[in-house]
């Protein structure tokens, strides 16, 4: 799979975001080889504190799909997903999350928790980090500075 690719088309998103008045986080779903949905934080637009992007991008996936377990599906995001983002990660049984910036705030794919791999958990995600970081970084130094 070109983590490359995928990770730019995520990073497009989170430019668009960023536009909006969000944070440059966004997340897109790629199923053999396809990007099968986008989607960026709209907590600022919706008002709603759970429009984070991986939970938007897993929705619009299992709705494309018609289904909730999403084993063969793999998340790119700009960001390493918070606590809820990954539970809902583990709920949808995605096997691989993609991200490109750790999250020192609420991390949890290892960088302030460890929920993706917990060993007392009964799944685990595979966690490929640091995929386009310095773009990503960029990103959200431009928005925190701006």
């Amino acid at each position: 799979m070109n983590y490359e690719l995928f990770m730019g088309e995520a990073l497009a998103e989170a430019q668009l975001a960023a536009g909006r008045g969000e944070r440059p986080v966004a997340a897109v779903a790629v199923v053999d080889e396809a990007m099968v949905a986008r989607a960026h934080d709209r907590m600022e637009e919706s008002n709603d504190p759970t429009a984070h992007a991986v939970i938007g991008a897993l929705r619009e996936t299992a709705r494309r799909l018609g289904r909730t377990r999403l084993a063969d599906a793999t998340i790119f995001t700009t960001q390493e997903p918070c606590p809820m983002c990954v539970g809902a990660l583990m709920e949808a049984d995605i096997e691989t999350l993609v991200y490109a910036v750790a999250n020192s705030v609420d991390g949890a794919a290892g960088t302030v928790v460890q929920l993706a791999q917990h060993p007392a958990l009964p799944r685990r995600i595979k966690v490929v980090s640091g995929i386009r970081q310095d773009e990503a970084a960029e990103l959200f130094a431009g928005v925190l500075s701006g």
